[in-house]
């Protein structure tokens, strides 16, 4: 898990924090919140992603690896606008 709760983080930069990636499918891009800055996921598209627990919000949240955001949430999204598929380790 990374270091810190949120960040922009590379796929590279994600494999130094753990040996595996995760990848998602977007199924909710709609209803992007008014104040959001920075990328936003398409629907049907797959991600590499990493789900990190989110001490603000209360809940596991999606970071969108390679994604650029800003503060307070950077590249992170509520879970329920992705569906997990699969985890590829990297050992």
């Amino acid at each position: 898990m990374p270091k810190y709760e949120v960040a922009n983080l590379t796929l590279a930069e994600a494999t130094r924090h753990a040996p595996f990636i995760d990848y998602a499918r977007c199924i909710d891009a709609g209803q992007r919140p008014y104040n959001h800055v920075g990328d936003w996921p398409e629907e049907g598209r797959l991600y590499p992603v990493r789900v990190v627990d989110s001490r603000t919000e209360g809940i596991p949240l999606v970071h969108v690896l390679g994604f650029e955001g800003e503060a307070p949430y950077y590249n992170a999204y509520g879970p329920h606008r992705f569906e997990m598929l699969l985890t590829v380790w990297l050992n």
